[in-house]
């Protein structure tokens, strides 16, 4: 088996962590992540195959893209979080769990009526600075939840992170609105 048949094989029955030689864990050192994501497309890129057999080429694309969907998932913290509940047997449905606490869905009603009576940039970016910040709090939280391993609190905060994901896409639909 080649090389790159081998990684393929490899990579199709490990998790992204492993596939990157990380730990698998939500705080991430995304520096590390990107030398590991470099040295593997280095070694199975396509273009290093174009004069190889079919089977060699076609391993090599399947590695490409496999390497390409870890990479994407691992750098974003919903994904990775998603992931990573996942490795622990926990069955995310966060497309059929649609619970959420009353509060917090009051305040995503709050943050919408602010976008929709926001009319300048000034405003938004206010907006925006308070998402930014409140991420980053739950992103902390996740963090602190995968390492006591209270897996349902942070399916229940990835959720939420969910929401403000789609929050900050408005907000950027909002700028985008404003300059047409």
């Amino acid at each position: 088996m080649s090389k790159t048949s081998a990684a393929a094989a490899k990579a199709s029955t490990s998790s992204h962590f492993e596939l990157f030689g990380l730990a698998p864990a939500y705080a991430l050192d995304l520096p590390a992540l990107e030398r590991a994501y470099r040295d593997i497309q280095s070694r199975v890129h396509p273009d290093r195959y174009a004069h190889a057999g079919d089977a060699e080429r076609r391993a090599s694309m399947q590695m490409t893209a496999r390497v390409n969907e870890a990479y994407r998932a691992l750098k974003d913290p919903v994904r990775r979080a998603q992931h990573l509940l996942e490795l622990n047997g926990v069955d995310v449905a966060f497309e059929t769990d649609t619970s959420m606490p009353e509060d917090f869905l009051l305040q995503q009603m709050e943050f919408r009526e602010r976008l929709e009576e926001a009319k300048d940039a000034a405003a938004l970016d206010v907006i925006r600075k308070s998402l930014s910040n409140q991420k980053s709090e739950i992103e902390r939280q996740i963090s602190e939840q995968f390492e006591e391993n209270s897996l349902e609190s942070a399916k229940t905060l990835v959720r939420k992170l969910m929401f403000f994901d789609r929050l900050e896409s408005e907000v950027e639909d909002a700028y985008e609105a404003l300059e047409s």
